[in-house]
């Protein structure tokens, strides 16, 4: 995946525009405007509700229902948790709470760093090898607190 670009405003207008012709086009912009930037700016709503008549609540409902679009850019890493059933019968609660102890942030949130952002996910199919995690993509099973730690060392190599 390529880097995202900065923010700007002309080309998010662009891109709705390439969009806006398309049926049910709010997530099809949406998912554009992530893909492209790394979030979804605030200032796009105004864009995306004018060019498909809607609300600007409509569009903001649109995006916070959908818990996959960012309103902020993400960290340089990005750590998916499994919260799903059989990573929690090994222990993933309690081993959630000591990571986000450890990076100091919540889920959906970024370190103060900028360096971590932190997503739940519902199943990563490591369900035999749970907990599990993805950190940048690259699945980790029987996950620890020490074993992501040293995932995340490792991609800041």
């Amino acid at each position: 995946m390529a880097s995202p670009e900065p923010w700007s405003a002309t080309r998010a207008a662009g891109i709705v525009a390439e969009h806006q012709h398309l049926e049910g086009a709010t997530l099809p912009i949406l998912h554009a405007l992530q893909e492209t930037f790394g979030y979804v700016d605030e200032g796009a709503i105004p864009l995306i509700a004018d060019a498909l008549n809607l609300s600007r609540a409509e569009v903001h409902g649109c995006i916070s229902f959908y818990h996959d679009f960012r309103k902020a850019p993400a960290g340089r890493h990005e750590v998916k948790l499994c919260r799903a059933e059989a990573c929690q019968a090994m222990g993933s609660a309690k081993l959630h709470r000591e990571i986000l102890e450890r990076l100091g942030c919540g889920f959906h949130e970024t370190t103060a760093d900028g360096n971590v952002t932190v997503e739940p996910v519902y199943c990563l199919g490591l369900c035999a090898n749970g907990p599990a995690a993805l950190v940048d993509g690259e699945p980790i099973a029987n996950l620890t607190a020490d074993t992501l730690e040293a995932a995340l060392t490792e991609s800041r190599q």
